[in-house]
């Protein structure tokens, strides 16, 4: 990712430092100071047992509190800070300094998942990740974790899209922190959910579960406003506990879902959520559902298959969707017959060329981007990574895998690696033209707001897309297909 959106990438453990000066409570100040002294350090994390921190004492807290009021036989937690404000390891990194800013704090102790003390951020250090520009962008990218306060956070993004457009970052590297943005935005709401159903009364989850997202959102190749496209993989259970447990579900869904529509992450019409029981099933459930979809090679079963392919963990236990990955994977890879009808079920998803080398527009001049360019790579990309049993969801890192495999050569991959990266610039474009003057934003780009180089490179992507799609096809299928 380039560096202007690297800091939104990056997280906590990323760039803390190593483990503070850690003391248990009892500790003489005296001591405390002391160890401070020989390691160089400002400050001293107070900790139990379990290394799980309770308290802070840093150089102003001695200054504040210690000098002329307390002796150096005092235990440390008289006049230790608490409660500790603390950062997870596994935290996006412009969350925390965010929060640190905003808390004023120039330390902050950092936890692993069991909340045991594993490093330290300091804010000195962590400032310097972030240009002066991308702070501004941190502050919109960090409102309040409610639904009001995300609904800003998605607000946002276009603005910030525009900016990073403007910079001339290339659009996968824009299309890559939407999506990261899109799937912090479900990290929180499932976390709120989980909390309500808590006060309600319903107790934490009452097994392991992943919340997922497939489509753009699975390949981190999200644009300006994409709808929902979630399920949950849920740890196996057994069938007398079904009504309990996945009612818990069901309601998890239910919320969940509702306030990604009330942020501005709209209801997918297709039904592709956790509300619907075809997204939501358990990991044994998912193996068979998959295993069926093989079998049956339906026009139904490779359209949900197309969906589902690309799915990648949010929240939750990611192990669960690390054993579906590499399961489905297998599955695909070893039925043949599936993967030739999925060829041939995206053999209406030509590229918007015609057989002069003319666009194919629609009503209006415009030329569906999307259908006619985005769609026909992504398909093929995907069948040909699903031939080879690769693991990886993103275009562009299937274009890598595929590269690395042999099956295709240096010229091959930058040229559909370009290809990616000029349709993405030119919807993206579009969308944000079409945000700011208030039309609908959707997939069609106007030809004549394009320069003649920008219509010549489209025409160039667009003829390397159909012939790899024709190769694509042959190899899934044996058969020697048309554009």
């Amino acid at each position: 990712m380039a560096a202007q959106t690297e800091i939104f990438s990056k997280r906590v453990r990323d760039v803390m430092g190593a483990p503070p000066v850690a003391c248990g409570p009892g500790t003489k100040l005296a001591d405390v100071v002391a160890l401070l002294s020989r390691s160089g350090q400002s400050s001293a994390v107070v900790v139990d047992a379990d290394r799980r921190p309770v308290g802070i004492l840093t150089e102003q807290d001695i200054a504040r509190r210690v000098t002329f009021q307390h002796g150096p036989e005092i235990a440390v937690e008289a006049v230790m800070t608490r409660p500790v404000a603390v950062a997870e390891a596994d935290d996006y990194l412009y969350r925390a300094i965010a929060r640190m800013r905003r808390q004023h704090r120039r330390h902050m102790p950092v936890v692993d998942d069991g909340h045991r003390l594993v490093g330290m951020l300091d804010l000195t250090e962590t400032l310097a990740a972030a240009a002066s520009r991308t702070m501004g962008q941190i502050e919109r990218l960090t409102q309040e974790g409610d639904v009001a306060g995300l609904r800003q956070v998605k607000a946002a993004q276009a603005d910030i899209a525009e900016e990073l457009l403007e910079d001339n970052l290339p659009a996968p590297d824009i299309q890559a922190l939407l999506t990261d943005i899109n799937r912090d935005i479900h990290r929180h709401l499932a976390e709120t959910a989980t909390q309500a159903m808590q006060e309600r009364g319903r107790g934490p989850p009452p097994v392991a579960s992943a919340l997922i997202v497939m489509g753009s959102g699975g390949r981190g190749e999200s644009f300006l406003f994409p709808d929902q496209d979630n399920g949950f993989i849920i740890a196996d259970y057994p069938d007398d506990a079904h009504d309990r447990i996945d009612g818990y579900f069901i309601e998890f869904a239910t919320k969940l879902t509702a306030d990604l529509d009330a942020i501005g992450i709209p209801y997918c019409q297709g039904h592709v959520m956790a509300t619907n029981p075809l997204w939501r099933k358990t990991l044994s459930q998912w193996r068979h559902q998959v295993a069926l979809w093989a079998k049956r090679r339906g026009g139904e079963a490779v359209l949900n298959a197309d969906i589902f392919f690309d799915f990648q963990p949010v929240w939750g236990e990611a192990a669960l969707a690390a054993a579906l990955r590499a399961d489905i994977t297998k599955i695909a890879a070893s039925h043949p017959n599936f993967l030739a009808t999925m060829a041939r079920d995206d053999s209406g998803h030509g590229v918007g060329l015609d057989w002069l080398g003319r666009f194919r527009t629609g009503t209006g001049g415009r030329f569906d981007i999307k259908r006619h360019a985005t769609v026909p790579l992504v398909e093929s990309v995907r069948l040909l990574a699903l031939v080879d049993g690769l693991e990886q969801t993103s275009t562009l890192g299937r274009l890598g895998a595929l590269r690395a495999r042999g099956r295709l050569d240096a010229n091959d991959h930058d040229e559909l690696v370009a290809a990616f990266e000029h349709i993405g610039f030119l919807l993206l474009r579009q969308q944000l033209a079409d945000y700011r003057a208030g039309r609908p934003v959707g997939n069609l780009v106007r030809l004549e707001s394009m320069s003649r180089p920008e219509k010549s490179a489209l025409r160039r992507a667009l003829k390397s897309i159909g012939s790899f799609r024709r190769r694509a096809r042959a190899d899934a299928t044996g058969e020697i297909l048309g554009g």
